[in-house]
């Protein structure tokens, strides 16, 4: 295993990698010196009646190309080692020994690679002279080569290929003839642009680690390159700016017919088009949902372009690249009739592991009515009290809790970093703020529980986590607790009314966790400041014993909580985050006070 690997060893990750398909899909089989996937003769109905269809390519682009053998979809895959192109005997030997051999002939696809077109192209010829029947098309897709640049190679073929080979898969179960699957597939690819763009290069298993830390610097921090191919090629330009920015200029790439050198194809607003977002594999979901939304956004607004069908997933995927990749194709006439539109054949349905589960024809069709979401508001929710507070004296106490809070956020991070995930500091720093916010913009009334109602919302809808659950539940039980102790008139909320809520307010959060003083967490400084407050009525006393079990937390064994699971040292020397964040804010409280 290797630092950037979990495989090091190239071949044997291709071929365990292809093997795993006949696992996942027990109706494909491995033919393992040759590389090439395939389906079960017997899985395939009526074999007289279909054309076979392959395709293939250097290994490393997952599902690309295996990933999509299966009913609907592809008969067979050749592979070729990473980022390498099967060799002609490989091809030749799937033509003409891994496909029904009853078929009405083969349509082979390949994207425009030299090694591709040449290998295929090699042992299609040789299937030929052996008397088969075989056709074959280049899908040439990516627009961030322009003409000046393409010359006479042409343009790559990058994820819009899925798109044609989902097209000629459909028209090849439905038993279309050879030559209708080959016209077809060819006015597919000449009706697909993509354009695809990365923060940085990929790592090949088995490379030396000076070659990754090499592939890590290529680009700085902060800059995307645009035209980015599926092999580690440069793009076309480099630069820095934010997603907006980014998918603005590769739409322009895609769109803009004022860019002669790019302008390959016309969509206007009345076209159908379907859109596709490939993740090179090294993206988060999380990113891929952002950037997903922010393409469809940005084609609607700038183009009006509404999408009929929007896929996002790995489709033709770089290693662990760090990219992505939009794909838009125009919806055109095949002239195959009723059911067999554009359209229809890219919702024909399909067993292929690598294409995901569809949303069906009839949900896409659905008009589906805008819902009003209401919700009230605070003020509306909270019943008035006769608990009165001065709300001046409230505001200027809280601010000093909260700003020595916000201080403290550095420390509360670093600790966390330590013994946790790090998010502490930055959750209890953004529910700070937010109360300072709210604090700076909204008049504060006497009435304690309509004000402490509000400082409650905004504490539950910005701190997360689990210390944000434990604050809200308590904040909540506190707001209750306040409530019994109304009265029929006017009556001031002394340390007394505090300390007894506080406590009952303690008990009821012991209902949801066990965490007790002396398990390392926020509760050895809660538990002592609660305790000390109901006994004395003195703030600054309870809040120093807060401090003193913060404190105390150093060194201590957690029970509860990440740290349980933290190996190490490091840990002995810091106290429990939250229980010092929560310590911090109850000095900066009693000193306001």
């Amino acid at each position: 295993m290797s630092a950037k690997h979990f495989v090091n060893d190239p071949n044997h990750a291709v071929l365990t990698a292809l093997r795993s398909l006949t696992l996942t899909n027990p109706s494909l089989l491995f033919d393992e010196p040759n590389k090439i996937i395939y389906r079960h003769p017997s899985s395939i109905t009526s074999p007289s009646e279909k054309i076979s269809l392959i395709c293939g390519g250097g290994s490393g682009h997952e599902p690309g190309f295996p990933g999509y053998v299966g009913r609907g979809l592809l008969t067979a895959c050749v592979a070729g080692t990473i980022f390498a192109s099967p060799g002609a005997e490989q091809i030749r030997t799937c033509l003409a020994h891994r496909l029904p051999p009853e078929s009405k002939g083969t349509l082979v696809v390949v994207m425009n690679y030299t090694g591709d077109v040449l290998n295929f192209g090699m042992g299609v010829e040789k299937a030929r002279a052996m008397g088969k029947k075989v056709d074959m098309i280049v899908v040439q897709d990516d627009v961030g080569v322009g003409r000046a640049k393409s010359g006479k190679v042409g343009r790559r073929g990058i994820s819009g290929a899925v798109l044609v080979v989902k097209v000629c898969g459909a028209l090849a179960e439905m038993g279309a003839s050879l030559q209708e699957t080959g016209r077809v597939g060819t006015l597919a690819g000449e009706n697909v642009v993509s354009v695809a763009a990365s923060l940085s290069r990929v790592h090949v298993p088995g490379r030396p680690a000076e070659d990754a830390k090499e592939e890590e610097e290529r680009l700085g921090m902060g800059i995307a390159e645009i035209g980015m191919g599926i092999h580690n090629e440069p793009g076309c330009e480099k630069v820095e700016t934010d997603l907006p920015g980014l998918v603005k200029k590769m739409l322009a790439q895609l769109l803009d017919l004022g860019d002669k050198d790019r302008a390959y194809l016309k969509i206007e607003e009345t076209d159908q088009t379907i859109l596709l977002i490939n993740n090179f594999g090294g993206l988060s979901n999380l990113e891929l949902g952002a950037i997903t939304t922010e393409v469809v956004t940005q084609l609607e607004k700038g183009y009006g372009l509404r999408p009929v069908r929007i896929v996002a997933g790995t489709f033709n995927g770089s290693l662990n690249g760090l990219g992505y990749g939009i794909s838009i194709m125009k919806l055109v006439e095949t002239g195959l009739g009723e059911g067999k539109t554009m359209l229809d054949l890219f919702d024909a349905p399909t067993e292929a592991i690598g294409w995901p589960a569809q949303i069906t024809r009839e949900t896409w069709k659905t008009k589906y009515d805008s819902i009003e979401e209401k919700g009230e508001t605070e003020e509306q929710e909270t019943k008035p009290s006769n608990l009165r507070i001065d709300p001046m004296h409230l505001k200027k106490a809280l601010n000093s809790g909260l700003e020595r809070l916000i201080a403290a956020e550095a420390d509360v991070t670093r600790f966390d970093t330590i013994v946790g995930d790090g998010d502490c500091g930055i959750g209890l720093k953004r529910g700070a703020e937010a109360i300072q916010k709210m604090l700076e913009r909204t008049k504060l009334n006497d009435d304690a529980l309509v004000t402490f109602s509000k400082i409650v919302h905004i504490a539950e809808n910005t701190m997360d986590g689990t210390s944000g659950a434990l604050y809200a539940i308590f904040l909540n039980t506190l707001a209750h607790n306040l409530r019994v102790q109304d009265s029929s008139s006017p009556t001031p909320v002394t340390p007394k009314i505090w300390g007894h809520a506080l406590n009952l307010s303690l008990e009821s959060l012991k209902r949801y966790t066990p965490a007790q003083p002396g398990d390392r967490t926020l509760m050895d400084a809660l538990c002592p400041f609660v305790e000390t407050l109901q006994k004395t009525g003195d703030t600054r006393k309870a809040a120093e014993v807060a401090k003193k079990g913060a404190e105390s937390t150093k060194g201590m064994k957690a029970s509860l909580g990440r740290t349980v699971y933290v190996g190490g040292e490091g840990w002995q020397g810091v106290p429990d985050p939250g229980a010092h964040g929560l310590s911090e804010f109850l000095t900066g409280l009693a000193d306001g006070l």
